[in-house]
């Protein structure tokens, strides 16, 4: 989930659902929400030390004046909302937090509070796979833990 957050062009839900196929939905959503939380920091922080520049080769010109306009239209509230929305970018979200004047701890409780409940229902839904669909779950994160090895 990390390096899904940081670089990898796969949606998060997969892994999330992958996490609850093979350690059940509870565990599932307990490693998916932290390691969201981790990879989340680390896009702050990437935004926060390198800048805009390096931000935008991650995210794309276009997606990154998006999120500036809603930051700036929804203020303080923005990462909870975005966090809150499923057609948001969490990746785009974090790196633009990174690079507004959200301090890190606002930051951190309105991610926490906002990924909550896709978590845990995405876990819900990956621990009741069954049949082909487990196996395609699996598969996924076996491919992960490939990508990491190398």
């Amino acid at each position: 989930m990390i390096f899904q957050s940081v670089a990898a062009p796969l949606p998060a839900f997969l892994v999330t659902f992958a996490n609850a196929a093979i350690f059940g939905w509870f565990w599932g959503a307990l490693l998916s929400w932290s390691s969201a939380m981790a990879g989340a920091v680390i896009c702050f922080f990437i935004a926060k030390v390198y800048g805009r520049e390096v931000v935008e080769k991650f995210t794309g010109m276009y997606a990154l004046e998006n999120v500036d306009e809603f930051f700036d239209r929804y203020g303080s509230y923005a990462v909870l909302i975005a966090r809150l929305l499923p057609f948001m970018s969490f990746d785009i979200v974090s790196y633009a937090a990174g690079l507004m004047s959200m301090s890190f701890w606002t930051f951190v409780w309105a991610t926490g509070l906002g990924q909550m409940p896709a978590t845990i229902i995405y876990s819900y839904i990956g621990g009741m796979l069954t049949g082909s669909a487990k196996i395609v779950g699996r598969a996924i994160a076996q491919e992960e833990k490939h990508i990491i090895v190398k």
